[in-house]
């Protein structure tokens, strides 16, 4: 497996959980210091290392019509003043290489978006901002293929690199994890498992993507006896009321006792919680 690797305070890798957690788009600048704000102090609470996710751009919705976020420039100077206030490392999409420089000014972390995970060109620029990277494995890629998105990052001279499983195309608008793929992709880099989009019934709903957030505890619990490095978990306060995947998000009120399940877990399964 790739070395372990530090994004702030935050160290990925070397046998300590960390969380990566927000709203799926940034809704307005107000809302994710809200959720931010939140997020933090449960995790403070909690003492797990935590990193603070939300989109500038949704650019992979399913209808035309469906909000995509504030954009580029004034997502990333919102995010950029985000990390400023609170201290937390931020992690957003990028959809282009035209991007990443830009967005890489508001981000310590680049996620390469499942449906682009294959995209040299977006990787590649990536890279090459010096950012950590997290490449979301596609939904039509196996396990071990994804050594190849590492293999066409690491080319930029970046080997901090991390991965994550948000499931597999299962027929029509299904998902499904096989949770070999953990063990086999941290063979290439540290591993992060997304117990929120791994729930979502893609495009199920009538030109948006549907849910089931019931199940988000059931599969960040097995990830997590599995042996993964972080979970990712999209949380809104309000789930019925959010712009982007409110369907599959976790409601805020739910986190603290999931994460304090999912400690448990982890230092049950053998692997010390502090590093």
């Amino acid at each position: 497996m790739s070395a372990e690797f530090e994004i702030g305070p935050v160290r990925v890798g070397g046998g300590r959980l960390f969380l990566v957690a927000g709203p799926c788009v940034i809704e307005s600048e107000a809302h994710v210091r809200t959720m931010a704000d939140a997020i933090q102090r449960i995790t403070s609470d909690l003492k797990l290392p935590y990193i603070f996710k939300a989109s500038y751009d949704k650019a992979n919705r399913t209808s035309v019509k469906s909000f995509r976020g504030p954009g580029l420039v004034e997502g990333t100077a919102i995010l950029r003043r985000l990390g400023e206030a609170t201290g937390l490392p931020v992690l957003t999409d990028v959809h282009e290489p035209a991007h990443c420089e830009i967005a890489a000014e508001g981000a310590d972390v680049l996620q390469i978006p499942a449906f682009l995970c294959r995209q040299t060109d977006l990787l590649v620029a990536a890279g090459q901002t010096g950012r950590a990277i997290n490449v979301k494995k596609g939904q039509f890629v196996a396990p071990w293929d994804m050594r190849h998105a590492v293999e066409k990052v690491a080319t930029t001279g970046n080997t901090r690199i991390f991965l994550t499983e948000r499931g597999a195309a299962f027929g029509y608008n299904n998902l499904v994890v096989d949770m070999r793929s953990l063990a086999i992709m941290r063979g290439f880099a540290p591993v992060v498992f997304d117990a929120t989009h791994s729930v979502q019934i893609p495009s199920g709903a009538d030109g948006v993507s549907g849910g089931q957030p019931e199940f988000i505890p059931l599969l960040a619990r097995a990830a997590v006896a599995a042996g993964v490095d972080g979970i990712f978990i999209e949380v809104h306060d309000n789930p019925a009321e959010a712009k982007s995947d409110g369907a599959n998000a976790l409601e805020l009120n739910n986190l603290k006792p999931l994460l304090e399940t999912l400690l448990a877990i982890h230092q049950a399964a053998g692997v010390p919680v502090t590093a």
